[in-house]
């Protein structure tokens, strides 16, 4: 599955991979873990008409249970086997901004793994994230990570999403 957004995006999210309700629905960040993107989005005041969403893997990877299909995070041979098509779609694109949703987001960005909480909230020049392409990147959190946490932790788990993304929104104001 291909991302989806404006071919003129400044910003370009990049997840982990479709998950079922997208595998399902031909289309990225649908389900749960999209309904809570576009909260975090509007509450940051980041238009997602304008941004262009993908993942950097292009498949659904999951584990058969009964008749639920259960994620099953990508491997490196895959990251690698879908890179092509995320390098492809960032030079179409040519975005000003790669927001690196999670861990196998930032692996297909940097090309390395990458700690997501020591490289949240600062864009990294794209000189220094030495990645193929132009843009600056901004590290966070994937949706999904905050539909996991524990209750208590939720609050302040979104507040600190929607932080980066206002971060996104001012860099390119």
């Amino acid at each position: 599955m291909f991302g989806a957004g404006s071919a003129r995006a400044k910003i370009v999210l990049v997840g982990e991979q479709p998950g079922d309700r997208e595998d399902r629905e031909g289309a990225p960040f649908v389900g749960p873990a999209g309904v809570l993107l576009n909260r975090a989005l509007e509450e940051a005041g980041v238009d997602r008409k304008a941004t262009y969403v993908t993942n950097a893997v292009k498949h659904f990877k999951f584990e058969p249970r009964g008749k639920r299909r259960i994620h099953k995070k990508p491997s490196e041979r895959e990251i690698a086997a879908c890179h092509p098509w995320l390098e492809k779609e960032m030079q179409i694109i040519r975005p000003r901004l790669i927001v690196a949703l999670g861990a196998t987001a930032a692996r297909a960005v940097f090309g390395r793994a990458t700690a997501i909480e020591h490289n949240r909230g600062r864009v990294i020049p794209a000189a220094q994230a030495q990645t193929e392409w132009e843009a600056d990147i901004l590290v966070t959190v994937h949706p999904s990570f905050l539909l996991r946490m524990p209750a208590a932790d939720k609050p302040q788990g979104f507040r600190k999403f929607v932080a980066d993304l206002r971060l996104a929104r001012a860099y390119l104001a």
